[in-house]
């Protein structure tokens, strides 16, 4: 079982985790331990797997099921593990939240589907969801509308949070959204219910988010020390020296930043630091030229000398 289901009190760095492939396609169940063992050790303080990053969307249910008890049995008790459940059938979404639950997940991650244009119907969706999972089966609120297109204000998902006591994180990742985090913030201190508020965006504007009252990061940055680095030193009062950490991968965090090619780099980078076996994005997806991993290389020891310099 999981240590605890997860509440408004998570925080710190939950990374999204790569599914490993191997060359021939199929799921790299070994390299998944190494990943689970390597984000353990890089002091992570949760894992979310089967996220967009994750490419769940091209993974067969079995394989889902599969890799999801796989990086249970290898976390243990570790550190609580989110699942991305999302998924434009109500019922497979239900199905594989319960089987998440039932082999020990802390909670699930869930986007609204693609293109509700008003926010009534953005309402009327999650109160499906709440309603198909019940009353204990935590939520993560997936706020990315550069991939779903749909939005969702600042009001109504203070309404959703008074209305469903199930939903007790948002993964922020709205661009340009601070103005969100500090929005959400405000009406906590003003007595609605806290919920935790984990940002995304490959940590682009981490220092940002940490100072307008985000809890941590929920992303899947190939350097997650850098994140768990940075949230560590602003928790304990020292922004300046957390800036200067982040500062010494921001190179690298723009260059992963590549709309539609910043999964390949994770991976190309993941599998040159010894812990997956091979960088395969599944197709339809990116995949690097030579000139690509120059570039990366060339990228690559910058960044080191940058914290070396530190």
């Amino acid at each position: 079982m999981s240590l605890s289901k997860l509440d408004e009190t998570a925080s710190g760095v939950y990374i999204i985790s790569a599914t490993p492939f191997m060359e021939n396609g199929e799921v790299d169940f070994e390299s998944a331990d190494r990943l689970v063992d390597f984000y353990i050790e890089k002091g992570v303080s949760g894992i979310t797997i089967l996220g967009i990053m994750g490419e769940a969307q091209k993974m067969a249910p079995e394989e889902s099921v599969a890799f999801l008890e796989r990086i249970m049995k290898r976390a243990g008790n570790t550190v609580p593990i989110v699942v991305g459940v999302s998924d434009a059938g109500l019922d497979n979404m239900a199905r594989l939240s319960k089987i998440s639950m039932d082999r020990g997940a802390a909670g699930v991650m869930i986007a609204p589907l693609p293109g509700l244009a008003t926010e009534e119907k953005i309402y009327n969706y999650f109160s499906e969801v709440f309603n198909a999972l019940g009353d204990d089966i935590p939520v993560c609120y997936q706020d990315y509308p550069q991939s779903t297109r749909t939005e969702i204000s600042v009001p109504l998902f203070n309404r959703m949070v008074e209305d469903f006591a199930q939903l007790v994180m948002l993964k922020h990742e709205e661009c340009p959204g601070l103005s969100k985090i500090s929005k959400v913030r405000q009406a906590s201190d003003e007595g609605l219910r806290r919920v935790s508020i984990l940002c995304g965006n490959g940590g682009l504007y981490l220092p940002q988010e940490l100072a307008r009252g985000a809890d941590g990061a929920m992303t899947g940055f190939a350097y997650p020390e850098m994140l768990v680095a940075v949230v560590a030193l602003f928790r304990a009062g020292e922004k300046d020296k957390a800036e200067d950490v982040f500062d010494a991968y921001l190179p690298y965090v723009r260059h992963e930043q590549q709309p539609g090619f910043g999964l390949a780099l994770r991976k190309e980078t993941l599998c040159r630091r010894g812990i997956i076996s091979s960088p395969k994005v599944r197709a339809p997806g990116p995949s690097l030229s030579a000139t690509d991993k120059n570039e990366l290389t060339r990228l690559i020891s910058r960044i080191e000398k940058n914290i070396e310099a530190l």
